[in-house]
């Protein structure tokens, strides 16, 4: 069969620690039932955001299982290697442990040429009956994943879609132009970016900022999803602060800064990841405060055109 393609407000979920450095579960459970309420199409757990590349795949799937059972939208979990046959054991055990998709990195570090790029994501795709996103996050990775491999892979019955974080709106904007005709997304990687590619025809996001603002985050992407752009864009300016503001650092360094000031959030991170130096501490909080008094309703935008 053939998945549907993904579209809507999909947050990228931190991994909460205790101060021993085991997982959270409750919180992690607490939370994504905070997004589900909110609205969302979905969540995402273990992806960059939910510091997989310093959880042991026992964890991973840990949390898989906790965010399945917490929430009723569609999970979609974080999977992947830079080796193909532990991409492919960590993306069953995430199935078995109730996954509804996967969103699979590009291999890193061992820098595959295109045709076993390809080869690595069909060799996941072929196994599990499941839709799949494929993940282009060259900053994280240090390769791209190449325009002909995302088309390419486009047809097959259950890629459905491309989660853009290069910050190269050209390159997205040729794959939109080039899957048209496919069962086949893209979705905004970069909140920054999210209102630009929705304007070329991204079907939504897989969001740092929707976990801090879900409301203001679900309003713009369903706004955008109408063709309702003005009151789209007054979103998207709303949220810039705050977008910009949780990049200052490597995420989630800052996003868990700001739940802990919003909410009683653990900012604790696994290690080499640190904490929010002081220096950008005041400038998140300014970011926060601009968005406080009107928590649960978001600002309301001018007329959209008609």
């Amino acid at each position: 069969m053939t998945h549907q393609p993904y579209a809507g407000v999909y947050p990228a979920l931190p991994t909460p620690f205790h101060d021993d450095d085991s997982i959270d579960h409750e919180t992690l459970a607490d939370h994504a039932r905070r997004m589900e309420d909110a609205g969302v199409a979905g969540v995402v757990p273990v992806g960059t955001t939910g510091e997989s590349a310093t959880l042991t795949h026992d964890e991973h799937v840990a949390v898989v299982e906790t965010v399945a059972d917490a929430v009723t939208v569609p999970v979609v979990a974080g999977a992947g290697s830079n080796a193909t046959h532990e991409a492919l054991e960590l993306a069953q055990r995430s199935v078995d442990a109730g996954a509804d998709g996967l969103l699979l990195i590009s291999p890193y570090y061992n820098n595959p040429e295109p045709a076993g790029m390809e080869e690595h994501f069909r060799a996941v795709a072929d196994t599990l009956d499941v839709p799949q996103v494929i993940y282009n996050v060259p900053s994280r990775t240090g390769r791209n994943i190449a325009v002909e491999t995302a088309v390419s892979l486009a047809s097959h019955p259950n890629v459905v879609g491309y989660k853009a974080a290069s910050g190269d709106l050209g390159r997205s904007g040729e794959i939109l132009e080039r899957t048209q005709d496919e069962a086949f997304s893209v979705l905004s990687g970069e909140d920054g970016l999210n209102l630009p590619l929705m304007s070329m025809g991204a079907t939504g996001c897989i969001s740092v900022t929707a976990n801090v603002e879900p409301e203001r985050t679900v309003a713009m992407v369903d706004a955008a999803l109408e063709d309702e752009f003005v009151a789209a864009r007054q979103y998207h300016y709303d949220l810039g602060p705050l977008s910009r503001a949780l990049f200052l650092e490597t995420n989630p360094i800052p996003l868990k800064a700001a739940l802990s000031m919003r909410e009683d959030y653990p900012e604790r991170l696994r290690s080499p990841l640190s904490r929010l130096s002081e220096r950008h501490r005041d400038e998140l909080r300014e970011a926060l405060t601009g968005l406080e008094g009107d928590e649960e309703e978001p600002t309301q935008p001018p007329e959209a055109d008609v």
